[in-house]
């Protein structure tokens, strides 16, 4: 069964965008997946085709009518009641690869993209919409992030990209950053290729390109390392504080405290960050 994606959207023709091109592309030219759009201001009932009103309790900005939203939302989940409908907004559930490979394994997505301020709530909590968010900053609208997520999915559908350990070794497959790559010329401007990638011997370049991984990951995303280290400690070992680790509602005098000490510098902040966008 092809792997269908629909995007409810003000803005259908920015779909399918730049996921017609390239190994995403010919994978839809090939029938590995099917994107459709459904326009919301074709679903307005009134001569303006009006999409938005005032928000209740003032405030800036315009938000999205439920009765225009939700009956284009009727048409796209008709036409797939078993697919998961989600709603990409800044304050949802940051997309991660683990999430990737889970929309990847069902029969497909309805995106939900908004604009102005938003959607009204009664929408997303009706409908049941899973909110996601693709990092914490704030977009125009919801296409360029709808566009993101259907690219880090349909990159691993079978049969799109050229190898299948592609999808394996790079980035995030494994909780860890990608380790770096070179190729010809072996010495380019003085700077010289590592030896051991010259060596022939597989074993030392799965252990280089392993510690590199690692390496990467705790200067650059200390967060991703301690997820990761979190993942080998024993399941004995939760990190417990008095409250819980309740972020923001946690007493100043309440750190999180992880069970193993040699883990405290790799333990995640407990700030209470929001998921954002």
């Amino acid at each position: 069964m092809t792997w269908q994606a629909s995007v409810v959207t003000l803005f259908p023709e920015m779909f399918p965008g730049p996921l017609g091109q390239s190994l995403a592309g010919k994978g839809l030219r090939k029938g590995r997946w099917a994107i459709d759009a459904f326009d919301i201001r074709g679903f307005a009932t009134d001569r303006h085709r009006t999409v938005d009103d005032t928000p209740f309790g003032g405030g800036a900005g315009m938000v999205m009518r439920p009765d225009v939203v939700d009956a284009a939302l009727a048409a796209a989940i008709a036409a797939g009641p078993e697919r998961p409908a989600l709603y990409l907004t800044p304050r949802g559930r940051v997309l991660d690869q683990a999430m990737v490979r889970d929309f990847v394994a069902g029969p497909g997505l309805i995106l939900l993209c908004g604009r102005y301020e938003g959607v009204d709530q009664r929408v997303v909590e009706a409908r049941g919409l899973l909110e996601v968010s693709i990092g914490d900053y704030v977009l125009s609208g919801g296409e360029p992030a709808a566009l993101v997520l259907l690219d880090a999915c349909v990159r691993l559908l079978p049969g799109v990209m050229g190898a299948a350990e592609s999808g394996v070794e790079e980035s995030h497959a494994d909780g860890l950053l990608e380790y770096p790559h070179y190729t010809r010329p072996a010495d380019w401007q003085g700077r010289a290729v590592p030896p051991v990638l010259l060596s022939g011997h597989h074993a030392e370049v799965a252990k280089w390109r392993r510690a590199e991984a690692e390496r990467i990951t705790r200067e650059r995303r200390p967060d991703l390392w301690a997820r990761h280290a979190g993942r080998d400690r024993a399941p004995s070992a939760p990190c417990v504080t008095e409250n819980q680790c309740a972020g923001r509602d946690r007493a100043p005098s309440a750190p999180c405290v992880t069970a193993n000490p040699q883990d405290a510098a790799a333990a995640p902040a407990m700030d209470g960050r929001p998921a954002a966008a």
